[in-house]
């Protein structure tokens, strides 16, 4: 329908995202009469998500014919912004900003690194920085949900934490199912998707390879390569954020620092 009323594709575009935006204003509006309190959140992340993917998309022309090296700076930037996006979530943690940067960096940066140096990620930026982002919004979203679930484990059994250690436990072994429970929630989006991977839903590659006119057989094979490394960088990293963080929540007479809100 909007084809028929915006011939110029600029205002064809414009029209489709604010038909979009209209629609996650509604979602504000259920939220607010449902009192769940993230009117906030989602208007800031709405607008955000317009003004920076606009932004990117009009120097990213110049960006895809740069040197390769620009890309290594990029990616370690988008590594810094990821870690302060999740770290956000859970910043009453004891060091989740530096949890959050660690575990990025060793789990999405390390599979970039093996992945561009083995050739499955091609060294030009072009391919570099695209599949690069994803790997790295995979290990950023593993982590915060790691990180929200622990906090939320930890806050419902203080008390079983505290007797524990009282009994002489270690702090690593009063929160190790914790951990476990942590982990494993964090990664049912990622295995839900590899699980309904070209059944429920076609990801954004595969798709732009087949309307670029690639054969579907290859298409397909790249785009689980993709979920691969995106699965293996969202696992590492939420892993290594739960450890991390597991250290910070206790002193070192291992007593438990981190504690519900109002319980001081």
């Amino acid at each position: 329908m909007l084809n028929l009323w915006f011939q110029d594709e600029l205002y064809l575009r414009i029209g489709q995202a604010s038909i979009a935006g209209v629609f996650a204003l509604l979602v504000v509006f259920l939220v607010h009469w449902q009192s769940i309190r993230l009117e906030k959140e989602i208007v800031v992340a709405v607008l955000r998500s317009l003004i920076q993917i606009t932004l990117v998309g009009s120097v990213l022309i110049y960006v895809l014919t740069a040197q390769s090296w620009l890309g290594v700076l990029i990616l370690a930037a988008m590594i810094l912004s990821a870690a302060f996006t999740a770290a956000r979530r859970t910043k009453e943690i004891p060091g989740s900003m530096r949890a959050t940067f660690f575990a990025i960096l060793l789990g999405s940066g390390s599979v970039i690194g093996v992945m561009t140096f083995l050739g499955v990620i091609q060294w030009e930026i072009s391919s570099l920085l695209p599949v690069g982002s994803m790997i790295i919004s995979g290990g950023m979203n593993s982590c915060a949900l790691a990180l929200d679930r622990f906090k939320g484990e930890i806050d419902s059994h203080v008390g079983h934490i505290e007797a524990g250690l009282c009994l002489g436990a270690s702090s690593r072994e009063v929160v190790k199912p914790y951990v476990r429970k942590s982990f494993q929630a964090s990664l049912i989006p990622r295995i839900n998707s590899m699980r309904s991977l070209g059944i429920v839903w076609i990801p954004g590659i595969m798709s732009g390879m087949l309307l670029a006119g690639s054969d579907p057989i290859y298409a397909a094979l790249y785009q689980f390569v993709v979920m691969a490394m995106l699965f293996v960088a969202s696992s590492l990293s939420s892993l290594i954020s739960i450890l991390l963080v597991r250290k910070y929540i206790f002193s070192d007479a291992e007593q438990l620092i981190l504690r519900p809100e109002g319980d001081y």
